[in-house]
């Protein structure tokens, strides 16, 4: 029975496959269907990959959506549909990113770098009208942690779970808290201080 189900996903993802092939940012898609099968421990060839990313992972659908752009997923989302409690509001997002239980979820930042993964009840957004945070490459964003205001994340951070980021956080800082402070710089525990 789940052979015949997956076989009927394959024919409705058949235009998604050819948008797959065919857009200008395949070479994305195909690095993120790479990086998604490897944190997921998918061991089948990427073009079965790809059909099984997006019959059984919403939150990769969302992702692979916003690849294509707006006017070419409204043709194809009916077919397989997005989730839709995860927002993604951020026009330049680097390849790689990983979003892992994407429920209640909201993605605006100015830009979010390569290889950052993203988990649920996360908040990425504004502090007023203008101000939103910048995600360098390899932020690592734990559960329900809100990321808020004109703030950048350096490259390898971590934002703990539940944590409040209202201000900078500088390259391989681990935070946590409300609001975020430092408790890791390079790998090394540090004492609460305020960056």
């Amino acid at each position: 029975m789940a052979k015949f189900l997956f076989f009927l996903s394959k024919v409705r993802l058949l235009p998604h496959l050819i948008l797959f092939r065919t857009h200008n940012n395949r070479d994305v898609i195909q690095y993120e269907v790479e990086r998604w099968m490897k944190i997921l421990k998918i061991n089948k060839d990427p073009k079965l990959g790809f059909l099984l990313l997006m019959t059984f992972f919403p939150e990769y659908r969302n992702l692979f959506y916003h690849r294509i752009g707006i006017n070419a997923s409204l043709y194809v989302s009916w077919l397989c549909p997005k989730m839709n409690t995860l927002y993604l509001n951020t026009r330049n997002i680097g390849p790689g990113l990983f979003i892992q239980h994407g429920f209640s979820t909201i993605i605006a930042a100015r830009y979010i770098g390569k290889d950052c993964w993203i988990n649920q009840q996360v908040t990425i957004g504004y502090s007023n009208g203008i101000d939103c945070p910048t995600i360098g490459n390899n932020v690592t964003i734990n559960a329900g942690a809100k990321i808020i205001g004109g703030i950048t994340m350096g490259d390898n951070s971590i934002a703990g779970a539940n944590a409040v980021v209202v201000k900078n956080v500088p390259e391989s800082c681990t935070v946590v808290g409300i609001p975020a402070y430092i408790v890791r710089r390079n790998g090394e525990k540090i004492q609460k201080c305020n960056d």
